[in-house]
């Protein structure tokens, strides 16, 4: 019997981005704009049924005075004080986003392959639009003359070449198989995924995996890798108009299958923000504010130079890495640095992440915790080893390399997406032939 997918949403039949978690209701089919949460404990037959609105609201009251009074004592740090609570902000707000919108990369191109549902594609769209227009206001303060040798300052502007092809294809594979992204385990480690906590420990081994493999391949195909930035070769206006008029083009087709759907209810505005699911466009326009706030302070959006840094230390520690990993410090991108403080601003922006998913899912009611079962073990070690391998040996993920790549005016970025897309269908359409991954869900 096939497995079911790993995509979890407690939410009824709704947008693009939601999807089904092992043991969970399928989330599948056409909705209207204001559908909830279910508090309903039979929609999540096999998981715990959800809190009562009283216990919900006091749960969310406690944990959010408690990451407030962590962020005020971060901000009282006297090194980089500043820096780390700012980290822990954009993290919260980048998680509430993530969670309320649904915004998973892999269920949004399923729903796109399984119904033709585009909504959440377009999600994707305007987070990039958003996202390539700020990036660019910054970069014309920082760098006016784009045409010369050097590149924005930390901006995630990678090597082009078979590396980047394969790790996308890796991860693709990866986000098939564990049901999700890095980024939406993430968040639904908040929610109480059965599936999650394996998927993100196999990351850890995909990332050492990533690192024995590091001296060859970086050796063959990535140290000659050119790298391409886009407004070195067109400008700052010709990138950006090459940009918005592929984001807009593809809107235009992607609307055409837009559902039709009766004009939305009146609805209360706390609802509208807290249980209600978000339009897939405006968690876009969020994430592309957040991506852009995010570059201008501190760094651009990335989940996985954390995990990445503190695996290359245990591995170290264990002494299973080379003396040497060959200019891999010096690339740019999710960097695996060496880190000897306790907290960095990646490590509590994800921290951010995680506690702002679990804060959301509490409000609206996704929050179940689901006993896992040995399908989400086995879906999410395996699963887990190819993101974190892809993740490595294409120095980041969906965020990372493709949302901040793109945003930045990177062709590593575009590319790296069309090998996620390549890898993540054909190890979808593989899986379900060989009866090993769940099918589209009927309705």
């Amino acid at each position: 019997m096939a497995t079911p997918s790993a995509c979890p949403s407690p939410i009824r039949p709704a947008r693009s981005g939601a999807a089904s978690e092992p043991g969970r209701q399928s989330a599948h089919g056409p909705a209207s704009e204001t559908d909830v949460t279910t508090t309903d404990p039979a929609a999540a037959a096999d998981g715990a049924p959800a809190p009562s609105a009283t216990w919900r609201y006091a749960i969310a009251a406690a944990a959010s005075l408690a990451i407030a009074a962590a962020a005020y004592g971060l901000g009282r740090q006297p090194v980089a004080g500043a820096q780390l609570q700012l980290s822990l902000i954009l993290g919260l707000a980048f998680g509430f986003v993530l969670q309320r919108s649904r915004f998973c990369f892999f269920c949004i191109w399923r729903d796109w392959l399984d119904r033709r549902d585009p909504r959440g594609l377009i999600g994707i769209i305007t987070a990039l639009a958003a996202g390539l227009a700020g990036y660019t206001l910054v970069f014309g303060a920082w760098l006016p003359d784009p045409s010369g040798t050097r590149l924005p300052p930390t901006a995630h502007i990678g090597p082009v070449g078979p590396a980047l092809i394969l790790g996308g294809l890796a991860f693709g594979a990866g986000m098939a198989i564990s049901g999700s992204c890095i980024s939406a385990h993430l968040y639904r480690l908040g929610e109480g995924s059965p599936t999650a906590p394996f998927a993100l420990i196999g990351t850890g081994a995909g990332f050492i995996l990533g690192f024995l493999s590091w001296n060859p391949v970086y050796l063959a195909v990535i140290a000659e890798a050119p790298v391409i930035w886009l407004p070195r070769q067109l400008g700052y206006a010709g990138a950006l108009t090459l940009g918005l008029a592929v984001a807009a083009a593809a809107v235009i087709v992607l609307a055409r299958r837009l559902p039709r759907r009766p004009a939305p209810a009146a609805i209360d505005p706390i609802q509208a923000v807290f249980i209600t699911r978000w339009p897939a466009w405006v968690g876009g326009l969020a994430i592309g504010a957040i991506a852009t706030a995010a570059y201008l302070r501190l760094s651009p959006l990335g989940v996985t130079a954390e995990i990445g840094a503190r695996m290359r230390q245990a591995a170290d520690a264990a002494g299973l890495l080379p003396a040497r990993l060959e200019g891999l410090d010096t690339l740019r991108g999710c960097a695996t640095l060496v880190r000897d403080a306790l907290l960095t601003p990646n490590g509590l922006f994800v921290l951010g992440l995680v506690a702002a998913g679990f804060v959301a899912a509490v409000l609206s009611g996704a929050f179940r915790p689901t006993r896992p079962g040995p399908g989400h073990i086995a879906r999410g070690l395996l699963g887990g080893l190819l993101l974190g391998f892809g993740a490595m040996i294409g120095l980041g993920c969906t965020v990372g390399t493709l949302l901040s790549g793109i945003m930045a005016g990177a062709a590593s970025g575009w590319i790296h997406c069309v090998a996620l897309i390549v890898g993540t269908t054909a190890t979808l359409r593989a899986g379900r032939h060989l009866g090993l991954l769940e099918g589209p869900a009927a309705g």
